[in-house]
């Protein structure tokens, strides 16, 4: 069945007088004469059966359905722009592949292997933006994701990539000339919290058999790297997975001020939907994810052991 469409030059018209509130701008802009453009705009309308723009003293202006029309055609524009640059950049060879990742995993623990990736496999192309929650594939342009949670979600498939090993930090100023906090110690300290687990303390000092009075106090933060910055300003302990504060306890930035670590409910997967199961960039990239996991799913050395 052909499909409801309206051709790209329309669209192209539409989408910049949208842009620029202005037929005229919109005809400089694509190299058209105004009278091209309203044809054009004016073909969209009568085939869409919807008015998109209303004239005013100052020109032209988006009608409410205009307004959401056009946040979308811009949208899938933007998509198809991003496409056409790739497949001219790899010439039709290799592939590209759009993550959606957890912010502070893929800065602090992604970034710094990704180099490795790019060196084995030039012809792929890795993409990543930022996302904290689950979300539906269909509705992005995202081929991937490594979300941390309890499991993958309905309608993906996940490899499970590594537990998450939680260990509490804070600059080594703020106990000097201790190096560790005592069990009595603790209330002396503003504990950092994570906003995106509210009980992230308590379940901490319970799995030490401790009750520590105000443990869901303290200020909060969306992101590990919020809370790793304050920690590293002296605002406070942190509670952040070890993987993420790797290089600051390396350089000694931060200290761990318990010998304790703890596997928390949380996940770390590489997820993507079903039907992209087959995607031949995406199944070289996800065989490298577990390789390069591989050592954090290895006994901690604290009996202590990812499933």
């Amino acid at each position: 069945m052909r499909r409801k469409i309206p051709s790209t030059a329309a669209l192209s018209a539409f989408e910049s007088a949208a842009r620029h509130q202005s037929f005229t701008k919109a005809a400089d802009e694509l190299a058209l004469t105004q009278s091209a453009v309203c044809r054009q705009i004016g073909a969209l309308e009568e085939f869409l059966g919807v008015k998109l723009f209303r004239r005013s003293r100052r020109g032209v202006l988006l009608t409410d359905a205009g307004a959401t029309y056009s946040r979308q055609v811009t949208a899938r524009l933007d998509e198809v722009e991003r496409d056409t640059l790739d497949l001219m950049a790899k010439g039709g060879q290799g592939g590209v592949l759009e993550l959606g990742v957890v912010p502070t995993f893929a800065t602090k623990w992604l970034m710094p292997r990704l180099a490795l990736f790019a060196r084995a496999h030039p012809d792929i192309t890795v993409n990543l933006s930022a996302r904290t929650r689950p979300f539906l594939f269909d509705e992005t342009r995202f081929d991937a994701a490594i979300h941390a949670g309890a499991a993958a979600w309905p309608g993906t498939e996940g490899v499970f990539l590594m537990r998450e090993n939680l260990v509490a930090v804070c600059r080594p100023e703020l106990i000097a000339p201790r190096t560790t906090i005592a069990t009595s110690g603790w209330q002396k300290y503003t504990l950092l919290q994570q906003s995106t687990r509210p009980y992230g303390w308590r379940d901490w000092f319970a799995s030490r058999g401790m009750q520590v009075d105000g443990d869901m106090a303290g200020p909060r933060y969306e992101l590990y790297s919020m809370a790793a910055e304050a920690a590293l300003q002296g605002m406070g302990v942190a509670l952040i997975p070890r993987l993420l504060v790797e290089d600051e306890l390396r350089r000694g930035a931060l200290i761990q001020v318990a010998r304790h670590d703890y596997l928390s409910d949380r996940n770390y997967y590489l997820i993507y939907p079903e039907h992209n199961a087959d995607n031949a960039a995406l199944g070289v990239f996800r065989a490298w994810m577990e390789e390069q996991a591989r050592e954090y799913r290895e006994p901690l050395g604290l009996g202590l052991v990812s499933p």
